[in-house]
């Protein structure tokens, strides 16, 4: 199977035109005609990915976040991001990015954030419309039973490994319906409380967004890359189902730029 009929296979599940405005999904680096002997998958693209990918000798790496996201006057190597595009077009290396496209996907990475989360009766937060697809930012769903919030904290903490997790005030009734947006999610808060969520789980809230929501909603901020990581899992789950006999790998690297002393 050639690089182009796997991206192709991806753009079907999370196709280009659902992408925001802002973004830079797609190809991004590399020629698509050459048999794909192996695809990475990863949050992020650096050095060390790439040189992961060598090393298992895969000619495609599939990303969430996009290597080039701000247009590049030169390529010198002046940069991680410059340095990354060199080593992967040396190698012949194609990257690819399945980044708002596929957080805005039925199916998508909210979804995977559900499943992970334990919801049933997923919807999207803010459903849209292209032409016959439906896709939207954010979901929302339902806890199989409810839940003290001091409990569904500490859930959160287990089911995502995180060191610890931001919130506002622990809420004084029981969480049941869960809004969630992976990432920089915090423009969707009024979204979630409108739809009537008990809590709202995201990757990134700014500091005074915390006040004015006491015992409206519980707020629950995991951080960036711990709210996405298992979208490589679902970039390996889409590419076994759409293209069989294709080597995936997930990445072994551990890209979160934050850590926590």
């Amino acid at each position: 199977m050639k690089i182009k009929e796997v991206i192709a296979a991806l753009e079907l599940v999370a196709p280009l035109p659902l992408q925001e405005d802002f973004d830079n999904a797609g190809l991004q680096v590399g020629l698509t005609e050459a048999e794909v002997s192996g695809a990475l998958l990863c949050l992020d693209i650096t050095e060390s990915v790439i040189d992961e990918a060598i090393r298992l000798h895969c000619n495609l790496i599939v990303s969430h976040h996009p290597l080039i996201f701000h247009k590049l006057s030169q390529v010198v190597g002046a940069t991680f991001v410059e340095r990354c595009v060199m080593k992967a077009l040396k190698n012949d290396i194609v990257i690819m990015a399945m980044h708002t496209n596929l957080d805005n996907a039925e199916g998508g990475v909210n979804f995977k954030i559900a499943e992970r989360i334990g919801l049933s009766k997923v919807a999207f937060l803010t459903p849209r419309q292209l032409d016959a697809l439906t896709y939207g930012s954010g979901v929302v769903g339902k806890l199989p039973a409810p839940l003290a919030a001091a409990d569904f904290l500490q859930m959160l903490k287990e089911r995502f490994e995180v060191e610890c997790l931001q919130c506002n005030e622990l809420l004084q009734r029981n969480i049941r319906r869960v809004a969630i947006c992976g990432g920089a999610g915090s423009f969707l808060l009024d979204e979630a409380l409108q739809a009537g969520a008990d809590a709202f789980v995201t990757g990134e809230m700014h500091y005074h967004e915390y006040f004015g929501h006491e015992q409206d909603i519980q707020i629950a901020v995991m951080g960036h890359y711990q709210s996405e990581q298992f979208t490589s899992q679902l970039l390996q789950e889409i590419i076994q189902r759409s293209c069989p006999g294709v080597k995936t790998y997930v990445t072994t690297i551990k890209t979160n730029p934050i850590h926590y002393v």
